[in-house]
C-alpha cells in the first residue's frame, strides 16, 4: 500500500497591507454605528468653536452668536465624516487588519464598504449646507473655499491613491483644521475678526488635538509600519512620539499661563493638569496598547474640560 503523502502546502503570504477576507460578521447595530463615529474625537471638535466663540464674546464684540451653534454643526459633522471615510478606506486598503484598537465597520465586516462610504458622504454634504448657511449669513463667500479644501483634507487623510496621513502629515492637517481652522474660523464667522485670543487659543487646543493623533498612532506603531502606513510615529519612532506627545501637551499651559495675567478665572484651568499630566506618564512608560488606550481617552477628555474652561474663564 502506498504511503499517503505527509507534505505540508506553504503558507500563503499576503504583502504587508494587502487586504485580507473579512470574516463572517453581524450586521453592526446602533450601538456599532456610534461606536464607528467614534465618540471620544468629537470633543476636538466642541472645544475649539467653544474657544473661538469665547475668544470674541470675551471682548464684548458685536456679532451674529448664533452662528456658533451652526460652526459647531460643521465641526462635528466633519469629524464624524472623516471617522467614517477612515473606517471605509482604511478597510478597504486592508490595513485595519493590523489594527490592536476598537474593531472598525468595514474591515470587520459588520457594514458594507460601499454603506460606511455614504455614511462619510452624507456627513460631509450635511457640513457643507451648515457651512454654506453660515456664508449665505455672513457674505463672506471665499469661506466656501476654505471649506471645500476642509472637506477635501478629510477625505485624503486616508482615502484616495496618496493619503498624506499614511505618509506622516497627520497631525500637521489635525492642528490646522481642528486647531487653527475651527477656532479662528468661529471667531471670524460671528464677529469678522479674529482676536489675539482666539489664535492663543488655537495654538492651545491644535496642540491637543495633536497630542490625541500622536498618542493614537503611537499605540498603532507596529501594526502601521507591517502595513506600510508611515505615520508620524512610524517615522520618528516611539521614544520621538513620547516626547513630541509631552510637548504637546504642555504648551496649551503654557499659554493658561500667559493668559493669567489678563484673565482672573483662567488660573482655574490648570486643574486640567489632574487629567493632562497622567496622560503624559502614561504614554512615557506605557508598554501595552491598553495603557495607550487610556492615555488616548484621558487626552481627549483633557481636550474638552480644557476646551470649555478655557472659554468659561475668557467669557467672565
Amino acid at each position: 500500500m502506498a504511503k499517503a503523502s505527509t507534505s505540508k502546502r506553504p503558507p500563503v503570504r499576503r504583502r504587508p497591507g494587502a487586504p485580507a477576507k473579512a470574516a463572517a460578521s453581524r450586521p453592526a447595530g446602533v450601538r456599532g454605528w456610534i461606536g464607528a463615529a467614534r465618540p471620544r474625537t468629537l470633543p476636538l471638535a466642541i472645544a475649539p468653536v467653544a474657544l473661538g466663540t469665547a475668544g470674541v464674546w470675551g471682548q464684548r464684540l458685536p456679532g451674529t452668536y448664533w452662528l456658533a451653534f451652526l460652526a459647531l454643526a460643521v465641526a462635528l459633522l466633519l469629524q464624524i465624516g472623516v471617522n467614517f471615510a477612515n473606517d471605509y478606506s482604511d478597510g478597504v486598503r486592508g490595513t485595519d487588519r493590523y489594527r490592536v484598537g476598537p474593531a472598525r465597520l468595514t474591515a470587520s465586516g459588520g457594514a458594507k464598504p460601499r454603506t460606511v462610504l455614504v455614511a462619510a458622504i452624507v456627513c460631509f454634504a450635511l457640513a457643507a449646507a451648515a457651512g454654506l448657511v453660515v456664508v449665505v449669513v455672513t457674505q463672506q463667500w471665499w469661506l466656501l473655499a476654505v471649506g471645500a479644501v476642509a472637506i477635501a483634507a478629510a477625505w485624503f487623510y486616508t482615502g484616495g491613491k496618496r493619503p498624506y496621513g499614511y505618509a506622516g502629515f497627520g497631525e500637521i492637517a489635525v492642528f490646522v483644521f481642528f486647531g487653527v481652522v475651527a477656532t479662528a474660523g468661529t471667531s471670524f464667522v460671528i464677529a469678522g475678526v479674529v482676536t489675539a485670543e482666539s489664535w492663543f487659543c488655537a495654538l492651545a487646543i491644535g496642540c491637543i488635538a495633536s497630542a490625541v493623533l500622536v498618542v493614537n498612532n503611537l499605540r498603532d506603531i507596529e501594526q502601521d509600519a507591517a502595513a506600510g502606513k508611515r505615520t508620524l510615529s512610524v517615522r520618528i519612532g516611539a521614544r520621538g512620539s513620547r516626547i513630541l506627545f509631552g510637548i504637546l501637551m504642555t504648551i496649551p499651559f503654557l499659554v493658561v499661563g500667559y493668559l493669567t495675567i489678563f484673565y482672573p478665572f483662567a488660573p482655574l484651568v490648570l486643574l486640567v493638569l489632574l487629567l493632562a499630566v497622567p496622560a503624559v506618564l502614561i504614554t512615557a512608560t506605557a508598554k501595552t496598547a491598553g495603557e495607550l488606550i487610556t492615555a488616548l481617552s484621558l487626552t481627549g477628555i483633557t481636550a474638552l474640560v480644557y476646551g470649555l474652561g478655557l472659554a468659561a474663564a475668557l467669557s467672565f
